[in-house]
């Protein structure tokens, strides 16, 4: 999903390209040989000037409205693309309209510079981060009382606790800051001397270095404009569709496009514009991959499963009971999931430790790891760019001590206040997670710069199982695990994000110092935005987390079950589901090994089972959903390459962007208690028959 930021890294120079051709644009970007050169003759302001009001503003406005964005990815299918273009675009926007109103009426004392940009950027996407490593569609929410029904096993009193506004904002600022300090003192082998890539970082530098050009900021006005069409689309139709759900199973999202019989299945068009716009950023294979996955699973596993009912589970129970056919939808999709994670996670893994030892063996002092505040090596071979970035990202030191000092501060009272909001978490549980996680914020922050591939989800699974066994089913191992999973996923997650954001900042010349604030003011902006904004949707929609409403939260219930497994072992499991969960989990290993060792162009051919799996749970209306959006940008390329590259990304945005706004007025309408009108709903001609006849009589 990572991929349509990499092709965003490319855009500049194919607009210039497409400028040499005669395609208008007005002029050859420099930067093509060399960006600091462009730069060259401008100050670039202190650290505490990059770090303005009006950056903050902007950010906690943007980072309301991303938060929605990603909560109401999370409450569906738990699909969230990279949001970064869409925050340095917008954040772009903001501050250059109010700089140039300024600048007309001789107000303006300080110009925008690339540096803000990327402070706010920073900052935006470190307060959305939040809505995803809190859990609020996840381990947070599998805690509850509306999740555990579900499940039916382990539902008792102290393996459940309810959504809360207090406790929930406590306990993400108790956990949110330790991987931002785990990873500071490494943040010069990452960048400087290892030099790994963070595509996403570097990509979104590339397009926040491209905006401060002149030809740039032309091109990024233009995308502005075109996200701002899409956006009111995407948000007047959301609204329109509004008025047609007025019960259960009405309106547009519930338009059975192939017939009632696929419809029952989960195979329909339900007219989201924020999943056609997901589908237009998500690489072209993981949309084909959610939809054979949803063939696989609705099409084909799941009718032939529920022809042994009665044999292979009892009749009498309903099909929405883990003990029936959901025990197979959600068991082996867990598989499936596991079988992935545990792949990348031994591939990564390896990946880190071979290219670490690769890189130590080249230095000098072979037995010492080049941390921040020892010297850099020779660096008469570096290029210009990189002498000028080097020179500036090493300018403002982030001190070691305060680093380790502010992690064991931060460590010791979360250890000392966490088990009052989780009594089944032991301090000792707590410990033993703060000892391993700087360890696992490293690799995890190290591997995301080789592959762009953050693992936090699957740190995460880890501490469930360790955890959850450790404390054992009559401590409240269920609730354990789940909390030691927000406990891991929130340090890991937060760790590479940081090295992606000192990627960017050292490409865009912003101070480490800068970006690190940032990070932590945007970090406790997401602490108290997000369970919020979870707290709206919790009490706005009374069927939320319930199988088949408008937000299942499929995720909550997949990592609850985790959390079961591995506390009460595989006893409650219904008859071959087992045997089905073996074989899936070993060919989730196997197609990844197949795609590791297959040429790029048969590779890109074959899905990928991580997102296989999502569709076997929630259905394959969502993947339709993207597919369409995979069409719509795939016929564009061919009748437009560069347009499709230029204004793709922008329009994507929009219709994501406008559909998830839409989710804050429409959560209002439903705590005021405020029904649409009218109820459009799709009934076979038999039924309708029989629903005339009794209006008739």
């Amino acid at each position: 999903m990572e991929k349509g930021e990499r092709k965003k890294a490319d855009l500049e120079t194919e607009y210039v390209e497409d400028v040499k051709k005669g395609g208008g644009g007005g002029g050859e970007l420099e930067e093509l040989s060399s960006v600091e050169k462009i730069f060259e003759g401008l100050e670039v302001p202190s650290w505490r000037k990059q770090l303005t009001l009006r950056a903050f503003v902007v950010s906690f406005m943007l980072g309301v409205l991303f938060t929605f964005i990603v909560m109401k990815l999370n409450l569906t299918t738990g699909i969230i693309p990279s949001l970064n273009v869409s925050a340095g675009l917008l954040g772009f926007f903001f501050v250059k309209t109010w700089t140039k109103f300024l600048n007309k009426s001789g107000l303006l004392k300080q110009p925008f510079t690339r540096q803000e940009n990327t402070v706010i950027q920073t900052c935006v996407v470190a307060t959305s981060g939040i809505a995803f490593s809190g859990g609020f569609g996840s381990y947070l929410f599998g805690m509850s009382e509306t999740i555990a029904k579900q499940s039916t096993e382990a539902n008792y009193s102290n393996n459940i606790k309810n959504p809360s506004l207090h406790w929930m904002i406590g306990f993400l600022f108790l956990v949110s800051f330790l991987g931002l300090f785990s990873v500071v003192p490494l943040r010069k082998i990452m960048i400087i001397d290892f030099k790994l890539i963070y595509p996403s970082g570097t990509a979104t530098a590339h397009l926040i270095n491209s905006f401060h050009t002149p030809q740039g900021a032309k091109l990024a006005k233009k995308q502005v404009r075109t996200l701002g069409k899409f956006f009111s689309f995407s948000f007047l139709w959301g609204f329109f569709q509004w008025f047609f759900t007025a019960g259960e199973h009405c309106g547009f999202s519930s338009f059975p496009t192939f017939g009632l019989k696929a419809f029952d299945n989960r195979f329909f068009f339900d007219f989201s514009a924020t999943y056609v716009g997901v589908g237009m950023i998500c690489p072209y294979i993981i949309n084909v991959s959610l939809l054979v996955g949803a063939i696989l699973s609705w099409g084909v596993m799941w009718p032939l499963i529920a022809d042994r009912k009665g044999d292979w589970y009892r009749a009498d129970i309903s099909d929405n009971s883990l003990h029936g056919l959901q025990g197979y939808r959600v068991f082996i999709a867990i598989a499936m999931i596991l079988g992935d994670g545990l792949y990348n996670f031994i591939k990564v893994l390896s990946k880190t430790i071979f290219g670490l030892s690769r890189q130590i063996q080249k230095k000098d002092e072979s037995t010492v790891l080049p941390l921040a505040d020892r010297p850099s090596p020779d660096s008469q071979n570096l290029s210009y760019d990189d002498q000028r970035r080097a020179q500036l990202f090493l300018k403002d030191q982030i001190p070691t001590w305060v680093a380790i000092g502010g992690y064991i501060v931060i460590a010791t009272i979360s250890t000392g206040v966490l088990p009052y909001i989780f009594p089944q978490l032991k301090w000792y549980y707590i410990v033993v997670i703060y000892i391993c996680a700087p360890t696992l914020a490293f690799c995890n922050a190290y591997g995301c710069g080789l592959t762009d591939w953050s693992l936090a989800s699957t740190y995460g699974k880890l501490a469930i199982f360790t955890i959850g066994a450790w404390a054992g089913a009559s401590h409240g191992g269920v609730l354990a695990g789940l909390a030691a999973c927000g406990v891991m996923m929130n340090i890991v997650s937060t760790a590479s994000d940081l090295t992606q954001d000192f990627k960017t900042g050292y490409m865009t010349l912003a101070s480490p110092r800068s970006m690190f604030v940032s990070q932590v003011i945007g970090t406790a902006m997401g602490c108290v935005i997000s369970p919020c904004v979870f707290w709206l949707f919790y009490n706005a929609f009374s069927d939320l987390g319930t199988h088949n409403s408008e937000y299942p939260a499929p995720f909550a219930l997949v990592y609850r079950n985790m959390s079961i497994l591995g506390v009460e072992g595989f006893k409650s499991l219904p008859k071959h589901c087992l045997l089905l969960c073996y074989v899936f989990f070993g060919a989730s290993i196997v197609i990844n090994t197949i795609r590791d060792n297959t040429p790029n162009k048969w590779a890109r051919l074959i899905p990928i089972p991580m997102a296989m799996a999502i569709p076997f749970y929630i259905g394959g209306y969502f993947a339709i959903d993207m597919c369409l959006g995979s069409l719509i940008l795939f016929l564009w390329h061919k009748t437009n390459k560069i347009q499709a590259e230029v204004y793709g990304p922008a329009v994507a945005s929009g219709l994501i962007c406008g559909d998830g706004i839409w989710t804050l007025p429409s959560s209002i309408l439903a705590l005021a208690r405020v029904k649409p009108p009218i109820c459009m709903k799709f009934l076979s001609s038999a039924t309708n028959n029989k629903v005339d006849a009794f209006l008739g009589s």
